[in-house]
């Protein structure tokens, strides 16, 4: 007596997630026995051609030339991008930040004297020794910024 080999149906809550996995599982077991695609509808022959794709090896290796190629890929991108306009996008992010900074302006003039008294309660006094240390960490902040501005300053000078 044979035994039933194939995997039992999972259950499914939906019918229709039913009857594409039975269409994709009777694509492969007619792919894995090599039956005429004939009898089969649209959706069983991609299945069968995907089936048939996943059970061919990857290759080995890498092209030859796999660097140049991802060198050349990379080296194009920034020449793309310059090229769809950045000067726009640019400009609708400083009107977008000068019209959050006016409806800042907005709300804490109108508002400001509700609740500025609790945040001048929550910073520390001038002598606190929590102060020099966030001017401490303010002047890093400041000081890197400058040293990347500079940086790429001066790498753009010498291209």
């Amino acid at each position: 007596m044979n035994q039933h080999i194939d995997d039992p149906i999972p259950p499914f809550d939906d019918p229709a997630h039913e009857r594409e996995w039975l269409v994709q599982e009777r694509a492969m077991r007619r792919e894995r026995l090599q039956l005429d695609p004939a009898g089969d509808d649209a959706r069983g022959r991609r299945y069968r051609l995907l089936a048939r794709a996943l059970r061919e090896p990857l290759p080995d290796a890498l092209p030859a030339d796999f660097a140049q190629q991802l060198a050349r890929c990379v080296a194009a991108v920034p020449t793309r991008r310059a090229a769809s306009g950045t000067a726009f996008e640019f400009a609708l992010t400083l009107a977008l930040a000068a019209a959050l900074a006016v409806a800042a302006g907005v709300v804490v003039a109108m508002y400001g004297s509700a609740w500025l008294p609790s945040f001048v309660t929550i910073l520390p006094t001038p002598h606190a020794p929590t102060t020099r240390w966030l001017l401490a960490l303010a002047g890093c902040l400041g000081a890197s910024w400058l040293l990347g501005q500079w940086q790429r300053h001066a790498q753009e000078r010498a291209n």
